[in-house]
């Protein structure tokens, strides 16, 4: 149920933001609204105010405004109140309101969302110099080392771990040339990242020079008993080096009731502890919560702003490049989400709170702006090609060529719905298992 109404919630804003784009430049210029419709398909909730009916409809999958003699199908009569009657720059600046008020929403929700601060990791906006290479990993089949400066990602530069991260997970199951500079040499290398989670993002395995810390300590536990206390730095177990928390976590879990030896930092000086892990249940338990090191991130209101501005034209470089992508082959068509994997979504980020989902919402706001942009006919980008190619050529186009425009976009547009629908179904397991060629 949480993940159905988290769904709704977040579409609903979406779709409720870019029709009132659409609605609003339309009554600006004196357009005819006909109808403002929340969803397609029959009506269940409707009431009428002056020229306008107004409807909540029974699939929740968009919305649309139904403007006077806007569709080719639509009676004309001349009248000035008309779409068709507008000027080009009229119907362009209807066309483009939407678009527009979604990527208003994710600067105006990012900005809410980071004003609220938050806790990041301190290596996020550092250089990506290795901390620690996952055994056979790609990184490790390649002879990435511990100490190598990772310079750029299949021609990209990338001066941070979050720009590697990105750069690498949109590229799972693919060859990627690698810059490096090791001890004052450059040098290039190829790997081929493995996709990870139901999302199939790539990861080489490599990881930052960080280590796990000791948040606190159960009283009676295991961790305890062997003399681990709150602020100590875990820097290996059984020889191995902790670099995250999840490494540490695991590597516990998997010697329930064995010895091991911590190796642990502690007022700047090593020292080794020996515990053994309780076995629970599948799991091994120390006793103990575990952090990473991070950052205070608390922007005042009109900083909030600016960074959204940032962060939101960086993201939508991302999606331009992710698109690009999709047509060279360098992005995996797998990565693409539809309506089931954001309902997922949207359930898992309101269980985590209202930041995450909020967040989630600017995300996907951002995205429907951009997309709807895309000079595909059928979507408002492919609407203002057409006009656009109409000023250039000095004339209108007959309706069969226009007919024929929107149909090549229909079709395209209901190959990408297969696609990500497709790739939503195959990340629920029970569906997938039924697949046979999956297995």
């Amino acid at each position: 149920m949480t993940t159905l109404l988290s769904f709704l919630f977040v579409l609903g804003v979406l779709v409720f933001v870019h029709e009132l784009g659409h609605f609003l430049a339309a009554r600006r210029l004196g357009v005819r609204v006909l109808t403002f419709s929340l969803g397609f398909g029959p009506k269940i909730l409707k009431f009428r105010r002056g020229d306008t009916e107004y409807c909540v409809s029974a699939i929740p999958l968009g919305g649309y405004v139904k403007m006077a003699g806007e569709s080719p199908d639509d009676p004309r009569t001349g009248s000035s109140d008309e779409f068709m009657s507008k000027t080009k720059w009229e119907r362009f600046q209807v066309l483009i309101m939407g678009p527009v008020m979604n990527i208003v929403l994710a600067v105006v929700v990012m900005a809410v969302v980071l004003a609220q601060g938050a806790e990041v990791p301190v290596y996020q906006d550092q250089p990506p110099m290795v901390g620690a290479v996952e055994s056979g990993s790609p990184a490790e089949q390649a002879g990435i080392q511990r100490g190598d400066l990772i310079l750029d990602v299949a021609g990209n530069a990338v001066d941070t771990w979050e720009d590697l991260y990105i750069a690498v997970g949109t590229r799972p199951d693919r060859d990627v040339a690698l810059t490096l500079r090791r001890a004052g040499q450059t040098q290039s290398v190829t790997v081929r990242p493995v996709p990870e989670t139901r999302y199939e993002i790539g990861s080489i395995g490599v990881m930052p020079d960080i280590n796990p810390i000791v948040a606190s300590v159960i009283a009676g536990e295991p961790a305890e008993r062997a003399g681990l206390m709150a602020g100590d730095v875990v820097l290996a177990v059984n020889g191995e080096r902790m670099v995250t928390r999840t490494q540490l976590v695991e590597t516990i879990s998997a010697n329930g009731d064995r010895e091991i030896a911590l190796t642990i930092q502690r007022e700047g000086r090593e020292q080794i502890l020996r515990a053994t892990p309780e076995q629970r249940g599948d799991r091994g338990m120390l006793g103990i919560y575990v952090t990473e090191p991070t950052r205070s991130f608390t922007p005042g209101p009109f900083e909030a702003l600016v960074l959204s501005v940032e962060r939101n034209i960086e993201f939508s470089g991302l999606i331009f490049q992710t698109l690009g992508g999709l047509f060279i082959g360098e992005v995996s068509p797998r990565q693409l989400m539809g309506p089931v994997a954001i309902a997922q979504l949207s359930g898992e980020s309101a269980e985590a709170g209202w930041i995450a989902l909020f967040s989630l919402m600017a995300s996907i706001s951002l995205n429907l702006g951009l997309l709807n942009l895309l000079p595909i006919p059928v979507l408002d980008g492919g609407h203002i090609l057409i006009i656009a190619l109409e000023g250039v050529a000095r004339r209108d186009f007959s309706m069969a060529v226009k007919e024929k425009m929107l149909l090549v976009g229909f079709v395209l547009l209901m190959t990408l719905m297969v696609t990500v629908i497709y790739n939503d179904l195959t990340r629920v397991s029970w569906i997938e298992n039924l697949m046979p060629w999956r297995n």
